[in-house]
């Protein structure tokens, strides 16, 4: 993943379920498959980290979904959680989306990924889910990162610039929200204050 630092158990687990071994977003069958006539510079290992990122954006769309239902539960009912994270799994989804439209433009081939199942499905506060997916984005954004960097390798300038303009920037303002959204939880604290960030924050 192209990182020094000691991943937390979230990123740690993320890092295994989308590791390269068996995971890679290759095609075992490409022999079967038709060879694009558009197809120009379009390096085979840009078009298995393509594959590798929308199984990555699908899988955060998963957990955010099942983030915003969470949040719905009448035990629960924190419609401004549940709102968050609704968009956010919805953005990832077109995310996805996005990057399967370039592989085709590109002329390469979508092969799609076993989805891993969320590493957590009960949060303890809303605070808990935030940092989850604090870690999430970033995790998110190093794959990404990876990604433009095999771009340059290939000397792909379409790629490059459609990771920076498409993906990056955007990565680096979602983490910087979830970053102030974390702060001003533990400021708030559970309860009233958690309560509150939901109504005044979320909701607005």
């Amino acid at each position: 993943w192209g990182v020094n630092v000691k991943p937390s158990p979230i990123a740690h687990s993320l890092i295994r379920a989308f590791s390269t071994e068996g995971n890679n977003g290759s095609n075992n069958k490409k022999d079967n498959m038709s060879v694009s006539r558009i197809r120009q510079n379009y390096h085979p290992e840009s078009e298995a980290g393509v594959n590798k990122q929308i199984n990555l954006e699908l899988y955060a769309c998963y957990v955010y979904q099942q983030m915003a239902f969470h949040f719905n539960r009448d035990d629960v009912a924190l419609p401004g959680f549940e709102k968050f994270f609704k968009e956010s799994s919805d953005e990832e989804r077109d995310h996805a989306e996005k990057l399967m439209k370039f592989q085709n433009k590109r002329g390469g081939r979508i092969v799609l990924q076993d989805i891993p199942k969320p590493i957590k499905q009960d949060w303890a506060s809303g605070l808990d889910a935030m940092e989850a997916a604090l870690e999430l984005e970033k995790t998110v954004n190093t794959s990404l990162l990876d990604l433009h960097g095999i771009a340059e390798k290939h000397n792909d300038a379409n790629m490059s610039d459609f990771i920076q303009s498409e993906y990056l920037t955007e990565q680096v303002e979602a983490i910087k929200k979830l970053g102030d959204y974390v702060t001003e939880l533990r400021r708030a604290g559970k309860g009233l204050g958690e309560y509150l960030f939901d109504k005044e924050t979320l909701q607005s």
